[in-house]
């Protein structure tokens, strides 16, 4: 199977309040995609879906052609075990809006505490390997500092080395750039360019809509709980099909074409 993420017709409410209205959707294995609409379309639940954070009401959910969630016995779906899901999340990486690293804890001691004590790996290599991804992030010289010692910009960086420390196979972001200050935005999105040219499949919920039109293969716009189009960056940016697409991009590039000209 050549599809990292496959979704089919997943559904998710709160209560009264439908969030996800059947979706359908592919991520094929190595590519990047981008999810954009308004805050409160679903992208982040969506997102939280893929690796469990939130349980489905409706539908099926595969990663690398494992259902996630469930196992299937016949034409019925049974849960499963606490350990079987973290078990599949061991291949997700998940990077969020906060930074959500342990502050008694150095960057390094970040990046290597899941590696250690979740797959075991003996501690000399996984300093080596945290080293090496502490570089990979532009931070070789913070190993020893603590979050408080850090900026935004530099903590988000350091949450990407430690889910990339877990050797994932795909790596979800949910709006990775929204909590930092606009000029730190530019150094979170560095790493994740960088990431995107090794071939990292990435699932990106995201703001940024040069960075998308930039690194994304597609861009996904939600928009009530659906995917309204979905289809290349290129295409979708330069010749978008659906009329809410249309006008969501007018609204954003009008938008950002104002601040530039405050600034």
């Amino acid at each position: 199977m050549n599809a990292m993420v496959m979704a089919r017709k997943v559904s998710k409410s709160f209560g009264a309040l439908k969030v996800l209205d059947g979706i359908d959707f592919t991520l094929p294995k190595g590519e990047v995609t981008c999810l954009i609409g308004r805050s409160g379309s679903g992208k982040s639940t969506f997102l939280r879906c893929v690796n469990h954070l939130e349980e489905i009401n409706g539908g099926e959910i595969y990663v690398d052609g494992s259902l996630i969630g469930y196992r299937r016995q016949g034409n019925v779906l049974y849960p499963l075990s606490e350990s079987e899901i973290a078990r599949q999340r061991l291949g997700i990486g998940m990077v969020f809006q906060r930074f959500n690293l342990f502050s008694h804890m150095t960057a390094i001691q970040n990046v290597i505490e899941a590696p250690v004590q979740v797959l075991g790996m003996n501690r000399d290599e996984a300093i080596e390997r945290g080293k090496k991804l502490m570089t990979q992030v532009g931070l070789s010289d913070k190993l020893d500092a603590y979050p408080r010692q850090l900026s935004g910009g530099q903590q988000q960086r350091v949450a990407i080395a430690r889910a990339l420390a877990m050797n994932p196979k795909l790596m979800l972001f949910d709006e990775p750039t929204s909590a930092l200050d606009p000029e730190l935005v530019g150094e979170v999105l560095e790493v994740m360019r960088g990431l995107a040219e090794t071939g990292m499949t990435m699932l990106i919920v995201t703001h940024e809509m040069s960075f998308a039109r930039e690194v994304a293969d597609s861009v996904a716009f939600m928009d009530q709980g659906k995917i309204v189009e979905y289809a290349p960056a290129a295409e979708f940016f330069g010749d978008p099909k659906e009329e809410r697409t249309k006008a969501f991009l007018s609204r954003i590039l009008k938008n950002a074409g104002s601040e530039r000209a405050a600034a």
